[in-house]
This record gives C-alpha cells, structure tokens and sequence, in this order.
C-alpha cells in the first residue's frame, strides 16, 4: 500500500455487543448487536454500507459468513471477504476494507469480528494437521503453551521477571475497572498476581486472557464522506502487516517477531513515529506479548519492555497508557476488536473516566501465529 493512503479514509461507526461470560448468546446475535450499534452511532442506514468483512465463526465455522451476515443485516454488498487470521483479523479487516475502498469496490465497509468463548459443548473445528499431527501428540496443547515458549525465552535472554507481566494484567485491569462495559472490573495488585496459580510456566492466572462472550463493529469510508456524518472522523494514518512463520517452532527469532516491520510499516505511512503516539491499544491475549510488542513497535529498546512496564507507564497517567478499555486481559476476548473499537472511542475523546487526556494518535495491534503474524494500525483525530 503507498503512503498516499494516508488520511484518505477514516472510522465513522463504533459499535460494541454486550459482553460477559455465558451469556447464552449465538456469535451472530453478537455481530448483528455490534453492527447494529456502529450503524447507530455513525447515524447511517444499514443499506448505505456495500462492504462487508468479518471472520467466520469459531464455534460452528461455515463458509461464506461475510455474505451471510449481510444476508442477515438484509444488505446486498458488492465487497464481501472472511478474514480468517485468528487475532490478527480485526486489524486485518480494517486493511481489507481500506484496500476494496481504494480498489472502488465499495464506499463503506462494515467490519465487524467477536467471540462466543463460554458456550457448553463449544466446538473448534478445521484444526490444521500440523496441530493434529506434530504438536498435540507432543504436548503442544493450546496458546498457552507456545506463547509460554517465548516468554520464557524473554525471560532468560533480558532478565525480564514474573513481576514485570505482572504489571501488564494490573494496568489492563486498573483500566477496565472504569470501563462499564469490561467483563472484569475488579482491580488486582502485584501481590495478587503473584499468588495467582501457575497455569503454563512461565504464566500464572492472571497473564492469560479469560473466555469471555462479546463483539465489535466499526464502519469505514472515504475521508471526505467521513466529515458529513454524525461522529467526528477518526482517521487511519497507517497501515501495517507482516508475517514471519505460523508455528513457534519455525519462528526465526522467539522475542523479535513480526511485530517490528508491521509497525514500521505504518509508521512509515503515517509519518509518525513511536514518540507521536499517544494510546497504545496492544493484543494481549498474555502478558508477555505486550512487553515484546511494545520493544517491537519502537515504544522502548529490545529487552527493556520489562522495565518500560514498571512504575506506572502504561497506566492510565502515565507515558504511554496501553489497553486503556481493559484489553483481552480484563475487558473482553472478541477477537481483539475492542481495541478498535476502544483506540476510535479514545481519539474521539469519549472514553469517560478512562479518557487518556489530549489523546490524537492511537497504535492498535493484532496478532496471531504465536507472534509470526501482525496487523498495525494507527488512527488520528486529523488526516494529516
């Protein structure tokens, strides 16, 4: 993508399902919520939006969803796409929708992404053979464990400490406790956290993202339509995405990953760079991720993001607030939307109690392949 994209498209809608755990819901009644509230807020008719791109389900996969949820929304878009890259679809999308507008397939797209975690009997289906095959006969059995992998490995090559995770899980849950629409809202300490039980060494409880219930929606469009609507625009500055392998065992590095030409990336097309950017909305499905995604997007050296964390930086406050609605960790899982969804609220200046004061820029990351994989993004209240 050349950097004349740049300012020429912007979020207009927001939207944000109930989330919750067990709420007995269906991941369309999800999606339909979300969209529905993001059509609301940009105060546009459904039947302006002629794109649509989503993720297919997790609990019952089926093909076609894009057009199935459009087919639901009683739309008949002449763009859809199934962005199926784990957590790295909700950035992905809003690339996806960037590229079909600047292609002149559509002129608004809807995105709209989330999960049903907490559903009795809840089912994954199209497990690769690779996971089938080399990693679950192993022991090789969830996220978890991968990502342990490289955590651990931080841990020996920097000196980075239980304690410094420690300080992700509080900040997130310091942040969602003044967000009412977070899942867990009740604030932790350090202590609490360390007395946590050991799940997958080197994380404990609290490091690893709950199952949670909820979605999110965005609307995107042209710049200059964006400025006619009811929200003011936020506009993407940069795009970024970048991929170095899929399986941990691949990875050519375990701390220095994908995250780094994805951010350069964007930050190249932004004109930006780390030290403009003033809320960091980071995937954080573990602790650990925030500490390495932080050192890969530029906010700090390799091997210092443990020290980065500490004394309050990433808190409400501080240098760089990160994950300011609560993240995975605290808010909600929803396939990391919210912090599209949380990064637009911020740069609108409608956050509330949480509102990062004087907020312009927003970085939002998504990731998967244990780390391989990265989508960026990064928004702003003006175009250039």
């Amino acid at each position: 993508m050349k950097g004349s994209l740049s300012g020429r498209y912007a979020i207009v809608g927001v939207g944000e399902s109930d989330v919750g755990r067990k709420l007995g819901r269906t991941e369309l009644s999800l999606h339909l919520e979300a969209a529905t509230r993001a059509f609301a807020d940009a105060g546009i008719q459904k039947t302006s939006v002629d794109g649509v791109v989503t993720r297919p389900t997790m609990v019952e996969p089926q093909f076609n969803y894009s057009a199935s949820l459009a087919a639901r929304l009683g739309i008949q878009p002449t763009h859809i796409a199934d962005i199926a890259m784990s957590g790295a679809s909700s950035v992905a999308m809003v690339l996806n929708a960037v590229a079909a507008l600047e292609a002149g397939f559509c002129t608004t797209v809807l995105c709209v992404n989330g999960d049903v975690q907490t559903r009795e009997g809840r089912s994954r289906g199209g497990l690769t053979s690779i996971i089938e095959d080399f990693e679950k006969p192993f022991g090789m059995l969830g996220a978890p464990v991968g990502y342990g992998l490289q955590a651990r490995r931080h841990m020996y090559e920097y000196g980075t400490t239980s304690k410094q995770f420690g300080e992700v899980a509080v900040a997130c849950r310091m942040h969602a406790s003044l967000n009412p629409h977070a899942v867990y809202r009740t604030p932790i300490t350090i202590e609490d956290h360390q007395t946590s039980r050991m799940v997958v060494d080197p994380f404990r409880l609290l490091d690893i993202c709950p199952r949670t219930d909820g979605a999110g929606a965005v609307i995107v469009t042209s710049a200059e339509r964006a400025r006619d609507l009811a929200q003011p625009p936020v506009y993407l500055l940069g795009l970024g995405e970048f991929n170095t392998h899929v399986d941990v065992q691949y990875a050519p590095s375990m701390t220095s990953i994908a995250m780094r030409r994805a951010s350069q990336q964007a930050y190249a097309m932004a004109k930006l760079h780390p030290g403009d950017i003033d809320v960091a909305e980071l995937y954080d499905p573990f602790t650990s991720v925030v500490i390495a995604t932080l050192e890969d997007y530029g906010f700090c050296e390799k091997g210092e993001g443990g020290s980065f964390v500490e004394n309050g930086r990433i808190r409400l406050g501080g240098q760089l607030p990160v994950n300011t609605g609560g993240g995975l960790l605290s808010q909600a899982h929803a396939s990391g939307f919210l912090h599209i969804t949380e990064a637009a609220t911020q740069i609108r200046g409608q956050a509330g109690d949480r509102q990062v004061i004087g907020a312009e820029t927003a970085i939002v990351s998504g990731q998967c392949g244990a780390l391989g994989i990265n989508a960026c993004l990064i928004l702003s209240q003006h175009a250039t």
